[in-house]
């Protein structure tokens, strides 16, 4: 189930959302929220529901053993137990397969990805982390702890959220009407997003990736361009949504994007996308192994480890692998040379272009294929400058993308605290977007989510 789906939006939220506030014990919230939470992911996963139920029950059965003594020894336990289960179902198919390229085929296995199996390991395995380093209290209900993992809002696509970050509010939240309002307001935001945006760029990459086989440069170009609305819009919209979802029962999730094609630097960047993930490797992996107090080539091999498991954690393919290295090339030439400081105002201009470039690298089948298409925006292939496909989906497409254009800059935070400001005003565009967003939800089948697949 997607929250842009006519499902969710018509029948599970408004019915969750009627039991919910007809309750007033806390403990019957939680138990609805819960049960509803499972619902959720069994809607589109019946089967792996019970791999990530089995999964919560023992991290919160080896972190309450912490408690009897040997905290490290069952710290350990359940990390090894949760990278093991990563490691099964995201990547034994593709280790099977490059070793079946080897010509040992008997080898091959073809496993499942259960949907969203990154995101809520990740949050288990904060929740043991916190708990050993003593920034959280061990939960000795077990349902407190599935509620906290499989809380719909931010189970598929994150953002990835600490226990310390809502351990207070499972049992101490407070829902009022202005909370609730805003909400309302940040998921129509995200929503909007996701099916005005997000879904109409999807289907420009789509088309230029997967089906011209030699593109024009300006076609090359317009087809990364798309992707690169597509992945912001969709993402961010989901973290909208989810955040939005949660203020709605009462929950504070931490923001997950800062307008991040505005960064003037490949490490202001990622300061500013999927801030949960980046923070998450920075606290649960590269201060442990030292951070940047070590000798110069301990801190190389900080940063390595860091993106490579980045790339790793975004999928089973060499694509990613690369996508990684690519960031951690460039971070460390920033750190080496300052090259975006030596750029000036240009540095935002260097910043997308490598944000870019590595997108495609990230949408690409494989290694080749992406290698392919940079060449063909570079003109290498021997490919038209400009063609009339181009022109035809500019013609098509050029309202939208002044619209996405404007959506990667503050527009509406600055027009808030300026004097301009009236907020009947912007309740009225939220309206707008929301009905906007209901007809397209109405009328496309057309709803990819790409961090789903991670």
């Amino acid at each position: 189930m997607v929250f842009s789906s006519t499902v969710f939006l018509f029948l599970f939220l408004p019915g969750l959302l009627i039991m919910y506030y007809a309750l007033k014990s806390r403990v019957w919230k939680n138990f609805i929220l819960l049960l509803s939470s499972i619902l959720f992911y069994a809607w589109g996963e019946p089967i792996f529901v019970f791999i990530m139920l089995f999964s919560v029950f023992v991290n919160w059965f080896l972190v309450l053993k912490m408690e009897s003594g040997n905290r490290k020894l069952f710290m350990l336990l359940a990390i090894i137990f949760d990278v093991s289960l990563l490691g099964i179902f995201k990547y034994a198919s593709f280790i099977s397969r490059n070793i079946a390229l080897l010509g040992f085929e008997n080898v091959r296995v073809n496993i499942a990805l259960p949907i969203g199996i990154s995101f809520f390991t990740f949050q288990m395995m904060s929740y043991v982390f916190d708990v050993y380093y003593g920034k959280s209290k061990i939960q000795k209900n077990f349902f407190n702890v599935a509620l906290y993992i499989t809380l719909f809002p931010q189970l598929i696509a994150g953002p990835i959220v600490r226990y310390s970050q809502v351990e207070d509010e499972i049992l101490n939240r407070n829902e009022n009407f202005e909370t609730f309002s805003d909400g309302v307001q940040r998921f129509i935001y995200g929503l909007g997003k996701k099916v005005l945006l997000a879904n109409f760029m999807a289907q420009i990459a789509d088309n230029v990736f997967d089906y011209i086989p030699n593109p024009s440069v300006l076609m090359s170009w317009l087809g990364a361009l798309a992707y690169t609305f597509q992945i912001y819009f969709d993402f961010s919209g989901y973290s909208d949504m989810a955040i939005g979802l949660g203020l709605m029962f009462g929950f504070h999730f931490s923001e997950n994007f800062n307008y991040p094609y505005l960064a003037g630097s490949i490490r202001e960047f990622w300061r500013r996308w999927h801030i949960s993930l980046s923070s998450w490797f920075r606290d649960y992996v590269y201060i442990p192994m030292g951070g940047s107090r070590v000798k110069k080539s301990r801190y190389v091999l900080n940063i390595f480890t860091v993106w490579l498991l980045t790339g790793i954690w975004h999928g089973a393919n060499w694509t990613f692998m690369l996508w990684g290295m690519i960031y951690f090339v460039f971070i460390m030439l920033e750190h080496k040379f300052d090259v975006h400081k030596r750029l000036g105002i240009l540095s935002h201009l260097y910043t997308l272009l490598i944000v870019i470039f590595a997108w495609v690298i990230f949408r690409a089948v494989n290694v080749t294929s992406g290698m392919n298409y940079i060449c063909s925006m570079l003109g290498l292939n021997s490919n038209l400058f400009c063609d009339s496909g181009f022109i035809e989906y500019l013609r098509s497409s050029w309202v939208v993308l002044i619209f996405a254009l404007i959506g990667i800059f503050p527009i509406i935070p600055k027009i808030r605290s300026s004097k301009i400001y009236r907020e009947w005003i912007e309740q009225l565009f939220v309206i707008l977007i929301f009905i906007l967003s209901l007809l397209e939800v109405i009328s496309s089948t057309y709803n990819p989510f790409i961090y789903f697949n991670f």
